[in-house]
């Protein structure tokens, strides 16, 4: 009999432990029926019946989402890329306004490597002026 009890408390503590950390991560937004804090909350205090509401009525579906219509299919340019962002209906349009961003990108670049480089001149000249300075007084 104490087989048993000591049995069924051990599957209860690893279900709430498993549950908890189901609840802790997994994404606001696709938690079903009530909010995380809630889930979290429900789970903690009542770790048995707590854990199968989280498995029955929290959980996210397992069922893959499906792609919203403006989002894209296959991207050409992955670092813009994530599930969900709204892509153009227009993709020749959405590549040139990528494009466009890549060019401004660029030319920030290469503004701050000149901009470096002009910082490092200068100071080079005036570490050299102050190099040449005591030698000019004496």
């Amino acid at each position: 009999m104490i087989k048993i009890q000591l049995f069924l408390g051990f599957v209860t503590f690893a279900l709430w432990v498993y549950c908890l950390i189901s609840v802790i991560t997994t994404p606001q937004g696709s938690i079903r029926n009530l909010q995380k804090p809630i889930w979290l909350i429900l789970v903690l205090l009542f770790p048995l019946v707590g854990s199968i509401a989280w498995l029955v009525a929290g959980r996210p579906e397992s069922a893959p989402r499906r792609p919203g219509a403006y989002e894209r299919n296959a991207p050409a340019y992955p670092e813009y890329d994530r599930p969900g962002r709204a892509a153009a209906v227009d993709q020749a349009a959405d590549e040139e306004f990528l494009k466009g961003v890549r060019e401004r990108a660029e030319q920030q670049r290469k503004r701050h490597e000149q901009a470096r480089r002009e910082r490092e001149r200068l100071a080079a000249e005036e570490r050299e002026r102050l190099r040449r300075k005591p030698t000019e007084e004496v």
